[in-house]
């Protein structure tokens, strides 16, 4: 019998699930509206028993199901598969690997739904066959996911992979975190967005004026006043992607990845940020940890995270 896997991506408005097989391949999906409202453990038994009504649905035994993994946003203890706070969602302490393992009578294992989008495009999406890659997600913010050696990295608190958080500019905008500079800051849509709101202020002919004074601009609204010709556009994505070519420079030092797979929202532009991107990475960065590193698309889109998320009770297995 083959096995089966089930993943589930945890937002704040939405939990997505899907059942994967064992090559990582995407076999049916559902969404079912985030039980915030429900107490925690409440929330994690109906995201449960959505679990079940999903391998129904699809046809298969859950017999054949050889775990559960969730991707969450927020702060956990990993090993013993506790959310301690998640952001977005008012849980606190919630048991999830108990409760649900006493619910489905499978294995389960939780992760930061960064990592999990990581290991997602680690097992079946652009970074298929690599043991060593990073994954930023650009975003309202920037998200980050380390695979090291075949294995996701978690650090001391759980907090390796948080790239978002490396500071790229001494003194500059406040980030979320509370403090300042961080690339989240920059290379971030919403960073974009206040990068073009402070250049419009001197260049009131840009095409990004009347949307960054109304407060309708967009990150999307940037790139296709670059493509036309503005050059307004065109110094705040490459300020943006600076920034992250910065940051990942140092990141190529530390664990000298593969590949550095990149998506989110911001990255559908495609070569308007890509291009700026690989050119900064490669000034900033030394020429043997450069060489050979690739820098690739997403390629899994919004179903990484449940993918990866189905995979986390095979971590060892897939990525060996």
């Amino acid at each position: 019998m083959e096995k089966t896997f089930v993943g589930i991506d945890v937002g704040g408005t939405t939990v997505k699930l899907g059942i994967v097989d064992s090559n990582g391949e995407l076999l049916r999906k559902t969404e079912i509206p985030s039980p915030a409202d429900e107490g925690g453990e409440e929330g994690i038994r109906l995201m449960g028993k959505a679990a079940r009504r999903l391998a129904e649905a699809s046809g298969t035994p859950w017999e054949q199901v050889a775990g559960v993994g969730l991707g969450l946003p927020g702060f956990l203890d990993i090993p013993s598969g506790k959310i301690l706070r998640l952001t977005n969602i008012p849980w606190e302490n919630v048991p999830v690997k108990e409760v649900l393992e006493e619910e489905l009578n499978v294995p389960v294992a939780i992760d930061n739904d960064a990592n999990a989008a990581a290991l997602g495009e680690a097992w079946s999406g652009a970074g298929r066959g690599l043991t060593d890659l990073i994954c930023i997600t650009l975003g309202t913010g920037v998200g980050g996911g380390v695979i090291t050696g075949g294995r996701l990295v978690h650090g001391l608190s759980g907090a390796a992979g948080e790239i978002g958080h490396i500071q790229v500019e001494e003194g500059g905008a406040l980030c979320g975190c509370g403090k300042r500079g961080c690339v989240e800051t920059v290379a971030s849509a919403t960073g974009m967005v206040r990068l073009a709101k402070e250049a419009v202020a001197s260049d009131s002919e840009s095409q990004l004026a009347p949307k960054a004074k109304d407060g309708s601009l967009s990150a999307r609204d940037i790139f296709a006043a670059s493509e036309a010709g503005d050059e307004t556009a065109r110094e705040v994505i490459e300020t943006a992607m600076d920034a992250l070519g910065r940051m990942m420079s140092v990141l190529s030092v530390i664990t000298n990845p593969a590949a550095f797979i990149v998506g989110g929202g911001v990255s559908r532009a495609g070569e308007l940020l890509f291009a700026p991107l690989r050119r900064a990475y490669e000034k900033y960065t030394l020429s043997f940890a450069a060489d050979g590193v690739q820098i690739l698309p997403a390629r899994l889109g919004n179903d990484a995270g449940v993918i990866g998320a189905a995979g986390l009770t095979a971590e060892r297995e897939i990525l060996r």
